[in-house]
C-alpha cells in the first residue's frame, strides 16, 4: 500500500504526518506500508521539513530525515492507493487536481477519527503543538483501519 500526505507546502502538517506515521508503521512491525508527502502549491518547493516541525517531531523522539518539499501532479497521485490531506482547501485542490478515476483515493486526516475538522496549518497558527496532537490522533486511527499484509481491503 502506498500512502501520500498532502498539505499546502509539503513543510509543516505533511511532513509531519508522513514521520509520525512512518514511526507508527515502524513501531507496528508493518513494513509493508509506503508512507510520503508533498505539496499542492509551488511555495516551498525543494525545502526542508519547517524548524517548528523539525523541534516537534525531535520533542517526540520521531525520526525526520532530511528531505525536499515537492509537488504533487495528477499522475503521480494516480500511483498512490490513498491520498490524505489537512483541511478543506488541500480537500477542494486535490479535487481538481486528480484524475476524476483517483478522487475516490482522498480523505482528510481528521476523518479517520471520526471528525470533519481541519489540521491547523501552525505555518499561520505557530502552534505546533496543536498540530501534531492532530496529526498524531489521525494517524493512529488510520493504523487502526489499514488492511493488515495480505489481507484484502473492504
Amino acid at each position: 500500500m502506498k500512502i501520500l500526505f498532502v498539505c499546502h507546502g509539503n513543510i509543516c502538517r505533511s511532513p509531519m504526518a508522513e514521520f509520525v506515521m512512518k514511526d507508527l508503521l515502524r513501531r507496528a512491525g508493518r513494513d509493508d506500508v509506503v508512507v510520503e508527502s508533498a505539496a499542492l502549491h509551488e511555495d516551498e518547493i525543494g525545502s526542508d521539513t519547517h524548524r517548528g516541525t523539525r523541534a516537534k517531531l525531535d520533542e517526540a523522539g520521531i525520526p525526520h530525515p532530511r528531505r525536499a518539499a515537492w509537488l504533487l501532479t495528477a499522475g503521480k497521485a494516480a500511483e498512490y492507493d490513498l491520498i490524505i490531506g489537512m483541511d478543506r482547501y488541500n480537500m477542494s485542490d486535490l479535487n481538481r487536481l486528480v484524475h476524476p478515476e483517483d478522487r475516490g483515493k482522498l480523505r482528510k486526516l481528521l476523518s479517520f477519527t471520526g471528525s470533519d475538522r481541519d489540521v491547523a496549518d501552525p505555518w499561520y497558527t505557530g502552534d505546533f503543538e496543536e498540530t501534531y496532537s492532530d496529526v498524531l490522533a489521525g494517524c493512529l486511527a488510520l493504523l487502526k483501519q489499514l488492511p493488515r499484509k495480505g489481507a484484502s481491503a473492504e
